[in-house]
């Protein structure tokens, strides 16, 4: 070999020495192996993606995500409460225009008609930033935000993420994208305690979401984004910016795609939202209204646990203008006149009325107290006072519709006569009963009209005997009046058992009505996205015919034209009621009704001490005896004629047998007939002072519940008059001892 060879091979040895250490790495690092072991990578990863897969299901709706409110309204639509723990109102995506719906997926998600519900590269960098604590990503689309909202939590973490991930595929194929989309408009929170798209419409525009227009869309989707900064009412001057250029890209974008016309969109102008208001609470008559509907759904079969679930519309009869003017005519005809601080008497006195309308049934108004929240028992519907004399006429129609007779075997009509001495003994009773007129007056024979205007209890007392008091409690049940404490004596006719102003309300509506039963009903529907409330027809068919009905009412007509009633009385309408005040003067009620409209108005004495119980209302405002002729008819008459716009033209069209025959008033002097004490008490009937010179207007009107200066009443400074001892409570034989009612 030659020199030169020798170095060759050298050379090619040394080459082959110095390679095989890189040549070995690189044998362990080709490109064929590390593309090899990415692909095996994948090949795990994705195996293990689709072992998770299988494993995650598509859970259900968490708890939060499928609350919400009840919402509770007037007659006309207007929200009058919501009630639950969140404020939600879930509504279908056909009640939310075409152009609103665009605006969502045009602030969110774009691509959302044609993706498959992920968005890998946010959702790699959301995995991203929650791994290096930078917070929430960005990204995720449509239907991963409803996953969120509607099956999982807000919790920023890696297991949440690959869960949102899963599920989003999984919903994207079960679900049809506008399932999808209305299911994100309704769980997503928008600021001002407003969780979906309906609540947030009535919270910034007062609108339901039906009513929304692309203006105003375009902002509850880019308010999405950051609710509390980009709330415009408390906005900086950036948050307001930044809302501003992102209602610009929602609509923008909107253009982009087909889904506005650009010569639209160039009219729009930023919809600036209303000011926040509360939301409706439980003040006022507010908690009355939302308790008497919900009592009326119990009874047809909703009940509490029901509501709880939340997710209902519960519209009501009340009509928003006269639920307004029957608070008003309280606050005039009453309360401004009561010193509920300084004056004991005054701090009891409590008020309750029940408005219906007699040819449909509905509840127009309710007034259930000074506040829910202060005063949670609803004097509409409390059930523990007596409705005294409020009673005497359906003693009338039991003798009307059983044909009657008297002992003396005359029928009885309103112009059979009676005996109206004070405390004469019933005659044909089992049980003894010698009722005591008011403030013991004694009138000697009077038709049953009179005995009606001036509310005699010694008349109506026999009444009671001469029909049969089974008969006449099975009318009284017919007619409404409940069987709460009812007893069957002759003192039934003073109206001892229990009844609410609502239940009087259903009995002097079917008086209205003809006779056809009329059963108060607030609730005018109540709907759920599952079920729907079936309510009865609130008229029935004749309980009295129509002949006893009309002459009731005939009669009725003559107590406020001339009798105890005539507080109510207007030339703006015409009207018929009667007044009653109950044994102890514990309460004092006022039931009348014209042809449109029946409203029953009472006062209450109820003790502020612990545990409550009744007192007498003698001396609210300083006026003396508080009977039903005074501050209940007032009220009533107050109401009741703005409640008619002013007045009305409608009058009674009454089929009556007999009409009352027109007979001298047996007690022509105001100051003796105005008031009608239930229950003298020596401090209350020491005196009776009286008017030397009335003026006109005092004795044309013959106002029932004058105040001192009108000295009707007796007047707590005793001035002179005429005294008299208190009379002898009489006893109806079951040992209990009664007092003189009106």
């Amino acid at each position: 070999m030659g020199r030169a060879d020798e170095r060759g091979a050298r050379q090619r040895g040394a080459r082959r020495a110095g390679t095989a250490g890189p040549t070995g790495i690189r044998r362990f690092f080709t490109w064929r192996k590390l593309l090899g072991t990415f692909f095996g990578f994948c090949l795990i990863v994705m195996g293990a993606f689709f072992v998770v897969y299988l494993m995650v299901p598509v859970p259900a709706a968490n708890a939060e995500a499928e609350m919400q409110s009840n919402i509770y309204k007037y007659s006309d639509g207007t929200v009058l409460a919501r009630t639950g723990k969140v404020n939600r109102e879930i509504v279908g995506l056909e009640q939310i225009p075409k152009d609103v719906q665009y605006t969502f997926v045009a602030a969110e998600n774009k691509s959302f008609f044609e993706d498959s519900g992920v968005d890998l590269k946010g959702t790699l960098r959301g995995v991203k930033n929650t791994l290096t604590g930078k917070g929430k990503q960005g990204g995720s689309t449509i239907t991963q935000q409803y996953v969120k909202n509607y099956y999982l939590d807000q919790d920023q973490t890696v297991t949440r993420k690959l869960k949102e991930l899963v599920i989003s595929l999984k919903v994207d194929q079960k679900k049809e994208k506008s399932e999808i989309l209305a299911g994100y408009i309704n769980t997503s929170y928008y600021g001002r305690n407003a969780h979906g798209i309906q609540a947030a419409a009535q919270a910034y525009y007062g609108v339901d979401a039906e009513k929304l227009n692309v203006a105003q869309g375009a902002y509850l989707a880019a308010l999405l984004q950051a609710p509390s900064q980009y709330d415009w009412s408390s906005a900086s001057e950036t948050g307001r910016k930044l809302v501003t250029e992102r209602w610009n890209y929602v609509l923008d974008n909107m253009v982009e795609e087909g889904w506005l016309g650009a010569g639209e969109r160039a009219g729009l102008e930023f919809p600036v939202p209303k000011a926040p208001r509360p939301a409706p609470g439980m003040e006022g008559q507010t908690g009355y209204l939302v308790e008497a509907a919900n009592a009326e759904l119990a009874r047809q079969g909703l009940d509490e646990e029901d509501l709880k679930g939340g997710g209902w519309t519960i519209t009501l009869n009340v009509d928003r203008k006269k639920q307004r003017e029957l608070e008003e005519a309280v606050k005039d005809q009453l309360e401004e006149k009561l010193d509920r601080e300084d004056s004991k008497v005054d701090a009891t006195v409590q008020a309750g009325a029940t408005s219906v309308d007699p040819r449909t049934g509905k509840v127009v108004a309710l007034y259930g107290g000074t506040d829910a929240t202060q005063h949670w028992l609803s004097n509409a519907t409390r059930r523990d006072y007596q409705p005294a004399s409020t009673f005497k006429p359906v003693v009338l129609a039991s003798a009307l519709e059983n044909e009657s007779r008297t002992q003396d075997g005359d029928p009885i009509g309103l112009n059979t006569v009676y005996d109206g001495t004070s405390k004469r003994p019933v005659k044909g009773s089992d049980t003894p009963f010698a009722p005591q007129n008011d403030l013991g007056r004694s009138y000697g024979p009077v038709s049953v009209q009179t005995a009606l205007n001036r509310s005699i209890n010694s008349a109506f007392a026999q009444m009671a005997v001469d029909v049969g008091l089974d008969r006449v409690k099975e009318t009284a049940l017919e007619l409404g009046v409940p069987d709460v404490n009812f007893p069957e004596r002759p003192a039934v006719s003073l109206g001892t058992m229990g009844a609410s102003t609502w239940d009087m309300a259903g009995v002097y509506a079917t008086l209205d009505n003809h006779g056809k039963k009329v059963t108060p009903t607030i609730v005018a529907k109540a709907e759920h996205k599952d079920r729907t409330v079936e309510l009865p027809d609130p008229i029935g068919g004749s309980v009295v015919s129509r002949e006893t009905a009309d002459t009731v009412t005939a009669g009725l007509t003559g107590v406020v034209a001339q009798g105890s009633g005539v507080a109510a009385k207007s030339s703006a309408y015409e009207a018929a009621g009667k007044t009653g005040t109950s044994e102890k003067n514990r309460s004092a009620w006022f039931a009348g009704y014209t042809p449109e409209l029946t409203t029953v108005v009472a006062l209450f004495g109820e003790s502020t001490a612990e545990g409550g119980g009744q007192v007498s209302l003698t001396g609210t405002a300083n006026s003396g005896r508080a009977n039903g002729g005074g501050f209940p008819a007032r009220i009533w008459g107050d109401y009741t004629l703005d409640a008619l716009n002013g007045g009305s033209d409608a009058s009674f069209d009454l089929d009556v047998a007999e009409p009352a025959s027109p007979e001298p008033d047996p007690d022509p002097t105001p100051s003796e007939t105005e008031t009608e004490d239930p229950d003298p008490t020596p401090s209350e009937t020491e005196t009776e002072t009286r008017d030397p010179d009335p003026t006109p207007s005092e004795t044309e009107t013959r106002d029932p519940d004058p105040t001192p200066s009108q000295t009707q009443g007796p007047d707590p400074t005793p001035s002179g008059g005429v005294t008299f001892s208190p009379p002898v409570e009489p006893d109806d034989g079951s040992g209990e001892r009664l007092r003189p009612q009106d």
